[in-house]
């Protein structure tokens, strides 16, 4: 990646190192990470146009040799000859059938309803849990990646769980979450159906987790109290956008801001990937923001007649 204007940074995601994220960035001479935390001030001025992030492969990430530009709208940040290079790309296209390391099948709640089914390197540790914003999840088995694929496939065909659910679906869940323990039954009740449908379909490939724990991390994501009351989430920047305010705790990849002019915003920091980050300290708001509203549906009132 190469610095696009003046003395900015161009954004290359956020990531969770050692249980903490940061957000990653680079000036064409190197990459550095930046903390985030609850309060973390914020003033950025946006500009582009937007650049592709290169691709992750085994020896590492790689800068996209094409300078590629990508499309200002939409959360992909990658030209399509970096898409095919990259290695997650390619273990989720089920391009990559073995590549003899170990991995973990595991179970993610995200909401009543929404349990979600899916496999990490187990040399990732939980990044991936925290990454995709999982309230609770445990792990459920490990072993090669095609016999964990195979399980993987396996509940999804039974519709145990999902392989994939959209962020639109997760934002409803955060203003109204039951309580732990119920959370912590409904992961554990998930994980013995799984095992017992692996058991009775016969995968002995796997090592199954039967007494792995339950993590709970909506303390860590700072929705005890649920999201703010109203907020609007970003939908798409433009060149020369503006964002000024204070994070919350980071949710996953999901930031929630503090502004100084209006109510808190939600941004989706994949929407800021490629974009090219000035600091602004004298910036007066935020402005350049495609937004949607969103509020707290009202509660439901039984009717007497």
């Amino acid at each position: 990646m190469h610095q696009d204007q003046g003395n900015g940074w161009t954004a290359t995601g956020l990531h969770w190192q050692d249980g903490a994220p940061h957000l990653t960035a680079t000036d064409g001479r190197g990459r550095r990470a930046r903390p985030l935390a609850d309060g973390t001030p914020v003033a950025w001025r946006i500009t582009g146009p937007r650049r592709c992030t290169g691709a992750h492969t085994e020896r590492g990430h790689r800068p996209c040799p094409h300078r590629a530009t990508v499309p200002a709208e939409g959360t992909v940040s990658q030209c399509p000859p970096c898409q095919n290079a990259d290695r997650g790309l390619q273990l989720a296209r089920d391009r990559i059938l073995d590549d003899g390391r170990a991995y973990r099948l595991y179970l993610a709640w995200f909401a009543p309803g929404l349990l979600k089914v899916g496999l990490t390197a187990a040399e990732r540790g939980t990044a991936r849990l925290l990454e995709q914003a999982a309230l609770t999840w445990t792990f459920v088995a490990h072993g090669p990646l095609p016999a964990v694929r195979r399980a993987e496939l396996a509940l999804a065909h039974a519709r145990l769980a999902r392989e994939r659910i959209p962020a639109a679906a997760k934002y409803p869940a955060w203003w109204g979450l039951p309580a732990p323990a119920e959370r912590h039954d409904a992961i554990t009740a998930a994980r013995t159906r799984a095992h017992r449908l692996l058991t009775e379909q016969g995968h002995d490939q796997l090592a199954l987790l039967t007494d792995h724990p339950v993590t709970d991390q909506v303390e860590l994501f700072g929705l005890t109290d649920g999201a703010p009351e109203h907020y609007q989430q970003v939908k798409a920047l433009t060149d020369g956008a503006r964002l000024t305010g204070r994070l919350r705790r980071p949710i996953g990849g999901h930031l929630f801001l503090d502004r100084p002019d209006g109510p808190p915003l939600l941004l989706d920091t994949r929407l800021l990937t490629g974009w090219t980050l000035h600091p602004a300290p004298d910036a007066p708001g935020c402005d350049g923001l495609a937004l949607l509203p969103r509020a707290r549906p009202a509660a439901e009132q039984d009717t007497l007649f």
